[in-house]
């Protein structure tokens, strides 16, 4: 199984940093081969061929159709991470949700 790639969007903030350090180490623990980063909405499209899913923080909310868009000719789904997620920076009900997410 290849190495899966999840990239969070966040504004420039630590809260979604955080989030991917504790998917990390939520990954890590259940002996998944995942890559889990944390960028700015700026440095999105520079990843979209290297990633199997993007996040947003849900203050992004409004713009997931406009990352759909930019996401498409990579075949990349796109979602908002739930406020409970996000807020309580739950690394392991993440890395659920991205798993669910990719699985269509």
């Amino acid at each position: 199984m290849k190495r899966k790639s999840i990239l969070l969007v966040c504004g420039a903030g630590m809260s979604s940093g955080l989030l991917a350090t504790n998917t990390r180490k939520a990954a890590k623990k259940r002996k998944l081969d995942y890559s889990i980063q944390a960028r700015s909405e700026s440095e999105v499209v520079s990843h979209l061929s290297s990633i199997d899913c993007l996040l947003l923080g849900p203050h992004y909310a409004t713009h997931e159709s406009d990352f759909k868009k930019q996401s498409e000719p990579y075949n990349i789904p796109v979602a908002v991470i739930p406020q409970e997620i996000y807020g309580m920076l739950d690394g392991e009900r993440l890395l659920d949700y991205a798993i669910s997410i990719m699985e269509g």
